[in-house]
């Protein structure tokens, strides 16, 4: 059964994410300098607490995409997520969250200077099809290890706090030659022991790095750059856009059985 889901928009100042029919939306960041942050989103998990949130297996996303570019300054993609840097009192009737550690399945692009991989083995930029999946620790615990994320700012301990990582967050990644700039057919399959994904209905690639559920859909484009490089150089922060650019989504349903 093909269900539409039920998105919300996010935005920053001048950001859009127009509806031009059902199921058919433009996101659009503007042009603009590193030192602001640019975001157009479609979530269905802003209201809700990470216990509460809509999807676990077995499902399929399906939809088609195209971008302005093909060499985005920032990250765009879509899939699913718990969004686990999201933090959140409460407030304006958002549930409460903390951080936690990643889950996700998902088509992303990011471009350089980012650096999203824990495993040098896998690819960190580029447009890649990916997993994560985390030791499921409860929130307490992660606000204990606070204590050791100014050691972040330090690359010989960074680099250790790196590999540290590995033993809690599984990651699976491969990139995807394909242009995106061209209409395209996605499709996410999402099992208990599998993420199966595919490009214009052909299998493009499969992994066992099968995220925690619950989690919840989003559908993105912005600024943004994160790297963590074997190095332990962390890095953070938004990179200038020089003409506006944009994430185009039709014909997006989620399969359940």
């Amino acid at each position: 059964m093909g269900l539409t889901p039920e998105l919300q928009s996010r935005t920053t100042q001048n950001a859009d994410a127009d509806a031009l029919a059902p199921r058919h939306w433009r996101l659009t960041i503007p042009a603009g300098e590193s030192s602001g942050y640019r975001l157009a989103q479609l979530d269905d998990y802003a209201r809700r607490r990470r216990s509460a949130l809509p999807w676990q297996p077995p499902l399929q996303l399906n939809l088609r995409a195209r971008v302005s570019q093909v060499d985005l300054p920032g990250t765009w993609g879509f899939g699913f997520w718990n969004d686990p840097f999201g933090v959140s009192l409460g407030l304006g009737g958002a549930a409460r969250r903390l951080p936690a550690l990643p889950n996700a399945a998902w088509f992303f692009h990011a471009s350089p200077p980012n650096y999203l991989a824990l495993r040098d083995v896998h690819p960190a930029r580029g447009f890649l099809a990916a997993t994560f999946c985390s030791t499921n620790i409860p929130d307490p615990l992660l606000i204990l290890g606070a204590p050791l994320l100014p050691l972040l700012a330090w690359p010989v301990a960074a680099r250790h706090l790196r590999r540290m990582g590995r033993r809690f967050v599984e990651e699976d990644a491969a990139r995807l030659e394909t242009d995106p700039t061209a209409w395209h057919t996605y499709g996410l399959e999402w099992r208990a022991d599998r993420v199966r994904f595919l490009l214009d209905g052909e299998p493009c690639w499969e992994t066992a790095i099968v995220p925690r559920p619950p989690l919840g859909l989003v559908l993105w484009i912005d600024n943004q750059y994160a790297a963590f490089p074997p190095t332990g150089r962390l890095r953070t922060g938004s990179l200038p856009t020089p003409e506006s650019t944009w994430l185009e989504l039709a014909d997006v349903e989620v399969e359940t059985p």
